[in-house]
């Protein structure tokens, strides 16, 4: 992906201009651009920087939803879940969950609960769930609290890279054709006859103005949906909002990367993930209403003490404040189906036509990007009368797709380009090097992300080319001069550029750590 070729074609016309780089709107634009229509995307910060890049980083069903009676919905996301593991096999992968039961009661509870999971799956491509003995459990997870532990439920879900798989899908939609920049913002919408005909966007870096003109506009803004809303003089908010919190300890907590446990059911009837992730544990999430809409929420300490309280009882040793390498928080959007004037609906997505022809999509999941993808690019389709085609994405593989087994592990997102990266490795010797002792990354990595995947700052580095701040705070921190110094080479920015880029990183990288 080049940045600048891409801002060049956004002068010309669009069959689909999408605005919003996270989940729904790559999906999109990897949709449009496979049906083969002309498509840009444009984004105002970086891909996947709020909310896309901040979830429990599973591709599941949703057991919660089970005890809601929402089986319709669990079926649906059980089968993109299946659609995932074929079309991104590099990206996505099967984790065993053990739900551990202390009581005999609990036993043919969940494993009912699970059999309709099975059977709602369809042809999965996933093992079915089965009963464990107390000793089995703990064989599995040996840092399982044992005590009183009568048995437990093994089922299998999926586990991706959020982060990743948003530059997936954006180099999947250019792979396609399509046309996608970041660091560009929708400032106004441009009419023609009352309709919505296009956007005036800002190059965030230059400040230059890009009128962008397009048969259809799509919002897929996730968390700022109703602020583009707003532009088309809309009222009424389509969506309210949560945090989730995770909080990051070191992967001897469970004693495994292979095993994952669920708590089911917390005091406030939730359900809590412990996930063994790129040789760290996340574990999470809280659901607090919120009223602050922010790409970078801040956890509360609150939030960190309800995660650390409901996990310990579930472990053979209690983790605490020091055992925490970082935290971060994403806001959920929910939707208010009231706000609505046209919509398709799901229990968890909303597709919205404005009068003017603003199609908006809001709500929805990780797990199901790509059928909302699917009907928002239908319902657009309709709406500007482009030549109707069938969405081929439900079988069509992403780019690096791959089963070969990558040589490093934390190469393996890459796919069929982890041999750039490798190949970028060979050239310097600087390019070889780990960027910190605790981090799994190198070098290499930095200047692939400038070459090929549109990074722009020390931030797009070290929080979604890489997921440094996401497994060590303090040690994102203390790569970021070195990766300041390399994307300033491969960029052509100054010491003045890489000082001001250390500066804002600290102030990012301090939200993602706990003060022990």
């Amino acid at each position: 992906m080049n940045r600048a070729a891409a801002l060049e074609q956004l002068g010309e016309r669009f069959d689909v201009l999408v605005i919003g780089g996270g989940a729904t709107g790559l999906g999109a634009a990897v949709d449009a651009a496979a049906r083969g229509y002309r498509t840009a995307l444009i984004e105002s910060e970086d891909f996947a920087k709020a909310t896309s890049s901040r979830s429990t980083k599973l591709i599941h069903g949703g057991v919660r939803y089970l005890r809601n009676g929402q089986l319709g919905l669990v079926r649906e996301a059980l089968h993109e879940r299946t659609y995932l593991f074929n079309n991104a096999p590099h990206l996505v992968r099967d984790l065993p969950f053990i739900i551990p039961a202390y009581s005999w009661s609990e036993v043919p509870y969940y494993s009912t609960g699970l059999a309709m999971y099975d059977l709602l799956a369809g042809r999965s491509n996933l093992p079915r769930s089965s009963i464990l003995t107390a000793r089995e459990a703990v064989k599995r997870i040996p840092g399982l609290n044992a005590k009183r532990l009568r048995a437990a439920i093994l089922y299998h879900d999926g586990q991706f890279d959020d982060a990743r798989l948003a530059l997936t899908l954006a180099r999947t939609a250019v792979d396609h054709g399509a046309t996608v920049a970041n660091y560009t913002r929708a400032k106004a919408l441009l009419y023609d006859g009352g309709k919505i005909c296009g956007v005036t966007a800002v190059d965030c870096e230059s400040g230059h103005e890009i009128e962008i003109t397009a048969r259809v506009v799509i919002n897929a803004t996730g968390i700022f949906v109703d602020a583009i809303r707003s532009l088309d003089r809309a009222t009424a908010n389509l969506l309210t909002h949560s945090r989730g919190t995770h909080i990051v300890v070191p992967t001897e907590t469970l004693g495994t990367t292979r095993h994952a446990i669920i708590v089911p059911k917390t005091s406030d009837n939730r359900v809590i993930f412990m996930t063994p992730w790129h040789g760290h544990v996340i574990v999470g999430t809280t659901d607090i209403p919120t009223t602050q809409i922010a790409l970078d929420p801040v956890p509360t300490q609150e939030e960190v003490n309800y995660i650390v309280q409901t996990i310990n009882p579930y472990l053979a040793r209690p983790i605490s404040e020091a055992d925490v390498s970082a935290v971060f928080a994403g806001l959920r959007p929910l939707v208010n189906r009231r706000a609505a004037s046209s919509a398709r609906r799901s229990r968890e997505h909303i597709i919205d036509v404005s009068p003017s022809g603003l199609v908006t999509i809001a709500g929805g999941k990780w797990t199901t990007y790509r059928k909302m993808a699917e009907e928002v690019i239908d319902t657009a389709a309709t709406f500007a009368n482009l030549t109707r085609t069938t969405s081929p994405t439900a079988s069509m593989a992403l780019r690096g797709a791959t089963t070969k087994t990558a040589q490093a592990e934390i190469l393996r997102p890459y796919g069929t380009d982890a041999a750039h990266v490798l190949a970028i490795a060979k050239e310097s010797p600087d390019y070889a090097a780990p960027l910190h002792p605790r981090l799994p990354y190198i070098g290499a990595q930095v200047v692939y992300a400038a070459r090929s995947e549109m990074a722009r700052m020390v931030d797009d580095v070290l929080a979604r080319r890489t997921r440094a701040l996401f497994l060590d705070a303090q040690a994102a921190r203390e790569s970021a001069p070195t990766v300041a110094r390399l994307l300033a080479k491969e960029l052509g920015h100054d010491q003045v550029w890489q000082a001001q880029q250390l500066r804002t990183f600290a102030q990012i990288a301090s939200r993602a750590a706990i003060s022990h």
